[in-house]
């Protein structure tokens, strides 16, 4: 069995663009490259989990989606560093699919085609929905605050009011600025 650490994408490693449409409105997190890199070079498998609705609702098609995460690929690379999977849910947050975090489906089936113990694993992400998806599936978790919706006071969004983190949810096994410092997090405390 494998570990992995399942990341975000908006707000976790890249800048949240509001239905980021096109590849040239992709950007990476200042840290995230280092990030990565750090993770890989521990034996983590790294991969992205996304809810990407903006298919459903016709701002961007399936080819456009490919060409963003070629960019990210790309740009990961040239800093050493890499994605082993990406599995994104291209529905509609009304459609009631399975696959849309908080839910599981996407999880289940990278875990199920890529062999990972999700006991051995982490969910990183900026927004709450993430945690509840990791806590569900069993895997430790972090939350970043690079993110503009953070449940929690960000120094990237100082303007922003933060929403606060529900205390009937799941809590969050570690709270970081950045992913560099989550990665770090769970580097030292692999189990």
């Amino acid at each position: 069995m494998t570990r992995a650490v399942f990341l975000d994408r908006d707000g976790t490693i890249a800048q949240d663009v509001h239905y980021c449409r096109r590849p040239e409105d992709f950007d990476l997190l200042p840290t995230v490259p280092d990030a990565i890199k750090l993770l890989n070079d521990n034996g983590f498998m790294v991969v992205v989990i996304t809810n990407q609705s903006g298919i459903a609702r016709g701002y961007f098609d399936e080819e456009t989606l490919a060409r963003i995460h070629a960019k990210m690929k790309s740009e990961l690379a040239r800093h050493g560093a890499h994605i082993d999977a990406i599995y994104y849910c291209p529905h509609h947050p009304d459609d009631g699919c399975e696959c849309r975090k908080p839910k599981t489906a996407l999880f289940l089936r990278a875990a199920k085609e890529l062999n990972i113990d999700f006991k051995l694993s982490y969910v990183v992400g900026d927004l709450q929905m993430d945690i509840d998806a990791g806590r569900a599936v069993g895997c430790k978790t972090a939350l970043v605050t690079t993110g503009p919706q953070s449940p929690v006071p960000s120094p990237q969004f100082p303007n922003l009011k933060p929403r606060p983190l529900n205390p009937e949810l799941q809590m969050p096994g570690y709270i970081a600025e950045n992913l560099l410092e989550a990665a770090r997090w769970i580097v030292d405390n692999r189990g």
